[in-house]
């Protein structure tokens, strides 16, 4: 876990790591989300609580329910639908679900790490389901990114 600048060990919360499938013949797709959220007050201008999920004309409405509690759900969703319909599974399966997203991914990058060899070992794939929609029809889809910057300053 992190340094705090005065010592303290700051504790993160855990992972999540899931599979499911390891038929040689499939490929396997690595899924990525995260189920952390950015601070939100009623007065940030929701019209409804933004920590309760609601449901307006078929719409839902809440904190993290793009980002990304609904893509990493959807997933979810996606695996329960192939087995209720005892469908074979299309590829193998791998979750990685995290909660520090929103801080700048703390502890992800020691974990993969740690993990290349084994967790990550057979992954062909890896879907980032982290991203907006264009339209109510029109799903983003990232095929590439460019480097990304981090930093943490401390103000005295």
């Amino acid at each position: 876990s992190p340094q705090l600048p005065d010592g303290r060990d700051l504790p993160l919360p855990p992972v999540i790591l899931g599979e499911l499938g390891k038929d040689p013949q499939n490929p396997t797709v690595c899924f990525y989300g995260h189920v952390d959220v950015q601070p939100a007050k009623k007065e940030d201008g929701w019209k409804t609580d933004p920590y309760t999920l609601t449901e307006i004309n078929g719409n839902l409405y809440g904190r993290g329910a793009t980002d990304n509690k609904g893509p990493v759900l959807a997933w979810i969703n996606a695996v329960a639908t192939f087995r209720a319909l005892k469908l074979a599974m299309p590829v193998n399966f791998k979750f990685v679900i995290e909660g520090m997203e929103e801080a700048g991914s703390l502890g992800l990058e020691k974990l993969l790490e740690e993990e290349k060899q084994c967790f990550f070992s057979d992954v062909d794939y890896i879907v980032i389901s982290d991203n907006l929609w264009l339209s109510n029809k029109k799903p983003a889809l990232t095929y590439g990114s460019r480097g990304s910057a981090c930093f943490f300053v401390e103000v005295k």
